[in-house]
């Protein structure tokens, strides 16, 4: 697309959310679609809110905050799974007139502090007893807390006027709102364009996490953008699992959900996933790449237990649907067989997993092996790479059915444009770029330049026909005693495509050759062992097996064939530990934090270049 096009498309958005806020969509689906579910959660039984009762809960949980304090320019901190209450606390902060910020739920103690006394957080809504531990512990490190909402265990603290439950918050909201029937309206009708919807918390994979600044208007021009780009239409389905303190989430459930009068269904953990797909039938699917890698796994398993006249249909279902893929890929047609087997045969794996009326499945947040989108390609899943930052409000680029290429990340989203420095590094540009960090004026001129640049401090290319093509990051350059410059993405990425892999490690910066980390998957583990007859007690002792090794050392080997020479590692170890966000080796959001693992592994490290 021409610069002049993307000017005009930025300009036309830019006219059509002109004053609008997500206030506005909530109370334009209150009033339109009074009846119709919006959002839907699981407490022994499903239970469900209408957009009308929804914005009603909404205005009471604002008046609530009221009555804490809470208004323009104060930060109420956020705690919790995906639930009903979280949304409610989030748009009921907003329509209080304050701004939202959502802690991601395995954060310790210290770095709950920092985040809370960052923003000078007044009042901390909390899922339950277990947060509120930890809160507990930095109470008197915070003065600007006033209050804290517990959803569940404030009964445990009746004696402490500053907690309450969260039906206190929404009794004192309603009563209130009897007194003062306007008092929420004015306050929401004062939320305009440029007033923080959020501050998204950086994950820290590169040192001390920053508020991202996101204004409303980011949020509404972002889905504007987004909705032209994927062809998405009003009442989309959605399930709600990630962590709702990152940006891919919030925006792809909580914000798009209103934007376009969809249903949600909150999912309070990864492991009851699949649960919620079958029951809510999305239509639209978000996904980090591991959630796409254990979904690979379980199917591979389930087509290789697959016999007789099943086993060869889905065989040939496979065969054909690939050959269909990677026709479409070069603009061909596929065979013709392929869509009646497809719809014999795998249109079965589709509805087994709930996905069967997915229109469009997005994978982001994260590098993704290109065999792993091919694979669900082939099923028939609508699978495409998406790249953001919370610096873009989410999606900056992305690839979508009729403009795909596997293996980039897509083509800028309509009005946003995006080109690289001499160095490499991707720059982007647009109505999706954030005003910068909170109370971070160094870090902001660093990254957001005068022009309107931000610079992504990720290192791509950007082919003839526009499609851009993502390196690697640039503070993770491995520079080798030899000199040669290793993205180490690519690797790591198809090495965790193995299904015993969790996460893996480059190692290399300043050494004679290049070795890896490995981090089995803790789940994987005990079927992988029971399926090569081999006991299984704990991680620990399991990653010490022979056969374990020997898997690993196979997959190495098959993941080097993938890159070339230079880029190939001579050797490995397998580490003990399983690599979670609590224990700190990965972010919520499952990013790696590289000077992490090389701090607790140094001894490792050294080990395996002693002598060379």
């Amino acid at each position: 697309m021409s610069d002049q096009a993307v000017l005009a498309e930025r300009a036309e958005i830019d006219a059509l959310v002109e004053g609008k806020t997500i206030v506005d969509f909530l109370n334009r689906n209150a009033e339109s679609y009074p009846d119709q579910p919006a959002i839907h959660w699981k407490d022994g039984d499903w239970d469900s809110l209408t957009w009308s009762d929804y914005r009603e809960v909404v205005h009471d949980a604002a008046a609530g905050l009221q009555s804490l304090g809470v208004g323009q320019g104060e930060f109420v901190a956020i705690m919790a799974g995906n639930r009903p209450e979280h949304v409610i606390a989030d748009f009921g902060t907003v329509h209080a007139g304050g701004t939202p910020v959502t802690i991601y739920s395995t954060l310790t103690a210290p770095q709950i502090q920092y985040i809370a006394e960052n923003c000078k957080a007044t009042v901390a809504v909390l899922e339950d007893l277990e947060f509120m531990k930890r809160w507990d512990e930095i109470r008197a490190d915070l003065p600007n807390l006033r209050h804290v909402v517990l959803m569940s265990g404030a009964e445990n603290y009746d004696t402490l006027d500053w907690v309450l439950s969260w039906d206190d918050l929404l009794a004192r909201g309603r009563r209130r709102r009897e007194q003062d029937p306007a008092t929420v309206d004015r306050s929401a009708g004062a939320v305009g364009p440029d007033t923080l919807a959020t501050l998204i918390y950086t994950s820290g994979t590169t040192g001390t996490p920053k508020g991202v600044m996101i204004s409303q208007r980011n949020v509404v021009w972002t889905l504007e953008s987004l909705r032209r780009v994927a062809d998405l239409e009003m009442g989309v389905r959605m399930v709600s699992y990630l962590p709702l303190a990152h940006i891919a989430e919030r925006l792809a459930t909580h914000y798009l959900g209103t934007y376009l009068a969809g249903q949600v269904w909150y999912c309070p953990n990864l492991a009851g996933v699949l649960e919620y797909l079958l029951v809510a039938r999305p239509t639209l699917f978000v996904g980090v790449p591991r959630v796409y890698e254990k979904f690979q796994s379980r199917l591979t398993t389930r087509f290789e237990e697959a016999e007789g006249l099943k086993k060869t249909l889905l065989r040939q279902a496979l065969a054909l649907n690939m050959k269909r893929v990677e026709a479409e890929m070069e603009g061909r047609s596929g065979p013709a067989l392929a869509g009646l087997l497809d719809k014999i045969v795998l249109s079965k794996v589709r509805d087994g997993l709930g996905l069967d009326q997915v229109t469009l499945a997005i994978t982001a947040a994260a590098p993704i092996s290109p065999e792993l989108i091919k694979f669900f390609l082939t099923i028939g899943l609508p699978l495409y790479e998406l790249y953001g930052l919370s610096e873009t409000t989410g999606p900056a680029t992305t690839n979508v059915s009729g403009a795909a290429m596997v293996g980039s990340v897509g083509k800028p989203i309509p009005g946003v444009e995006v080109k690289t420095l001499e160095d490499g590094e991707l720059l982007i540009r647009g109505g999706v770029i954030t005003a910068g960090y909170y109370k971070v004026g160094e870090a902001t001129a660093e990254s957001f330049d005068s022009e309107g640049w931000l610079h992504t401090g990720d290192l791509a290319r950007i082919d003839e026909d526009g499609f851009v093509w993502i390196v690697g990051r640039k503070k993770e350059i491995i520079i080798t005693a030899a000199g040669k410059n290793i993205a180490p993405a690519k690797l790591e990425t198809a090495l965790g495509l193995h299904p015993l892999i969790s996460k893996a490690c480059m190692i290399g910066d300043g050494r004679k050759f290049l070795a890896m980390i490995v981090a089995l998957d803790a789940e994987e583990a005990p079927g992988w062992a029971a399926a090569h007859g081999l006991e299984y007690t704990d991680l620990a002792s399991f990653s010490h097996l022979p056969e374990v090794h020997a898997e690993i050392d196979r997959a190495v080997e098959v993941a080097n064939e993938t890159v070339s020479r230079v880029e190939q590692v001579k050797k490995w170890f397998i580490v003990p530990d399983e690599w979670t966000p609590d224990s700190g080796e990965v972010t919520p959001s499952l990013k790696l934090k590289r000077r992490v693992v090389l701090d607790k592994y140094a001894n490792e490290i050294e080990a395996m270049y002693v002598g060379v």
